[in-house]
């Protein structure tokens, strides 16, 4: 376990790897559009972290079963 209580993170297959990529990539994009990106930010990049989040429990749950 990491320092701050997290497990270590799922070894990702490529295909996670991309839909990880592709999701940073919209929430860089996303950023890149906020009009007030100065300031502290008004884009609401909740629903693609939480996409992410999935993915990455997904892998936990593929890696648990494959054990």
């Amino acid at each position: 376990m990491t320092s701050s209580n997290r497990p270590d993170p799922p070894r990702l297959t490529a295909a996670e790897k991309a839909r990880v990529g592709w999701l940073i990539a919209r929430m860089a994009k996303r950023g890149l559009a906020d009009p007030d990106r100065h300031g502290h930010g008004s884009v609401d990049l909740t629903d693609l972290q939480r996409k992410v989040e999935r993915v990455i429990e997904g892998a936990r749950k593929r890696q648990e079963r494959a054990a």
